[in-house]
């Protein structure tokens, strides 16, 4: 039986060396309380626990848990995570990347590791900007955006995370705002629960280099109206009022007032982010402000064969039908040539 904690057990003696409100601090927060229930229901030790990182201000990470933890190379950890999980696939593992280190140098590995179906919980920071190297635009960076490498504003159109990992066949993914602590704890233990790679974008603010980075729907006096929260069986429901809601207009999402050109709640969709079709969760990880709300949660949560636990099954079923056990085995398994 795997011992009780509690969120101060995942902190380490690390002091914290993130900029005085920069949105990591909240996910970091949020990690460290979601372990400890992440550790009862999967039975796992904080020794089973391995933290992988690249390189960027979120690739500190690793330092500030109290577990195992791996600082590897830029664009890299979702190669070493993958390392990690085969060679030990009891262990829990967590990916912490922002949006330079997984989706431009790290790109490949981001789509493939998704492809593949590992069992690891990829913590995706985007605050649309490179941080750490102080201010270049990144490959979530807006269109026109000005920044130090884009004098007269960048001129290359932004990644969706979202459509990045559904369009590599991705099973989970979940995007929240760094200020949703409860929303963020949520998302990460089900992350955990799932099987297969889950990818959580977190909507960070970059204070130094892009502060506001997502004001537009995070402004405490906006958010409701443009955002929303998606919970599993539970009708797509937004606004202050609470008076808003998500219809499929032939064959695209619409946003419409409840009681207004005869909407009622009965027309209102009902989330069902584990549908195998990923269509619609296509189009709710798209929706974009001004046009729609932001889509909050998670939007989709699919099981399937994971690569790891494949591979293992595939490793018993050949040895359990092999005539070759060991290298002495191998030497003697076929014509043997005594030289003199």
């Amino acid at each position: 039986m795997a011992e009780v904690y509690t969120f101060k057990d995942f902190k380490s003696d690390q002091e914290v060396r993130w900029c005085p409100g920069c949105g990591d601090h909240a996910i970091l927060a949020a990690l460290q309380r979601a372990l400890p229930e992440v550790s009862a229901s999967l039975g796992k030790t904080r020794e089973q626990f391995v933290v992988v990182s690249g390189i960027g201000c979120s690739s500190r990470l690793p330092y500030y848990m109290n577990t195992y933890g791996f600082h590897s190379i830029h664009g890299r950890a979702l190669a070493v995570a993958t390392g990690i999980k085969v060679a030990n696939p009891s262990l829990c593992i967590w990916v912490a990347s922002g949006d330079g280190d997984a989706l431009a140098i790290g790109g490949n590995h981001f789509i493939h590791a998704i492809r593949r179906n590992i069992d690891i919980n990829v913590i995706l920071f985007n605050n649309r900007i490179y941080g750490l190297t102080k201010g270049q635009y990144s490959p979530t960076s807006k269109f026109g955006m000005i920044t130090k490498t884009s004098p007269y504003g960048t001129v290359e159109h932004p990644f969706n995370p979202g459509s990045l990992a559904l369009g590599a066949k991705g099973n989970f993914f979940a995007r929240s705002i760094d200020t949703e602590l409860k929303l963020n704890g949520e998302i990460m233990v089900a992350a955990a629960m799932h099987k297969g790679t889950s990818v959580m974008e977190m909507l960070t603010n970059c204070v130094i280099f892009n502060n506001g980075s997502h004001t537009e729907i995070s402004d405490r006096s906006v958010k409701e109206d443009r955002t929303i929260v998606l919970r599993h069986g539970e009708k797509m429901i937004f606004g202050k009022d609470r008076n808003r809601g998500l219809i499929l207009d032939g064959r695209h999402l619409k946003a419409v007032t409840i009681g207004e050109d005869g909407i009622t709640m009965d027309d209102i969709l009902v989330h069902d982010a584990t549908s195998p079709d990923a269509g619609l969760h296509t189009m709710l990880a798209e929706m974009a402000y001004p046009d729609m709300p932001v889509a909050l949660g998670i939007i989709r949560n699919v099981e399937s064969v994971t690569y790891d636990k494949a591979l293992v099954d595939q490793m018993e079923q050949v040895s359990a039908k092999a005539r070759i056990h060991s290298m002495d085995d191998l030497l003697r398994s076929g014509s043997v040539w005594e030289v003199k």
